[in-house]
């Protein structure tokens, strides 16, 4: 189990695409129901893919002493004029053998820096039986907004999905 304290964290590049494949489709395939992309969608992409999604968004990437990468979470940025003020976080996954470690606050942390200068508010979805999830979330300052009954469907089976969001104090 990691120590954050011998945990890094940065803003992978696409250099890390390999790995970052690697942990989001780990997240995909265990937890289904916790992502709005699919498994069987995300595993036929290319390298490419993931690399342009790197640089596409802000991922931010928690790493073990190690060099295992632990945790990832991403910032993206609508382009639009109207909407570009909200940015939305996701793919917010942290490997099992990290979980209770403090490495998720961390990460959320580090997302949370940079959108503070990028965005003036930040909205996000979760499971709602995700409470690991909405706790960190929580207390991070997000707040439930919405929920979303039968947001997916995965073989057959609907599943709700709940939004939060935080806005950041604007300077007076």
């Amino acid at each position: 189990m990691p120590n954050t304290s011998a945990c890094s964290f940065r803003r992978l590049a696409p250099d890390d695409a390999e790995a970052f494949r690697d942990i989001r489709l780990e997240g995909l395939q265990r937890y289904p129901a916790s992502f709005g992309a699919s498994y069987d969608d995300e595993r036929i992409q290319t390298l490419e893919w993931f690399r342009a999604r790197i640089a596409d968004h802000a991922v931010y990437g928690g790493f073990t002493s190690n060099g295992m990468l632990a945790g990832v979470a991403g910032l993206l940025v609508p382009p639009g004029a109207k909407m570009k003020h909200k940015g939305i976080l996701w793919g917010m996954y942290v490997r099992p053998n990290a979980r209770g470690t403090g490495l998720a606050a961390a990460l959320l942390d580090c997302v949370l820096a940079h959108a503070r200068g990028v965005v003036d508010e930040i909205k996000l979805e979760v499971a709602p039986d995700n409470r690991a999830a909405i706790g960190l979330y929580c207390a991070a300052g997000f707040v439930e907004y919405a929920r979303e009954p039968r947001a997916l469907k995965i073989d057959g089976t609907y599943h709700d999905s709940v939004f939060m969001t935080l806005r950041f104090e604007q300077p007076a």
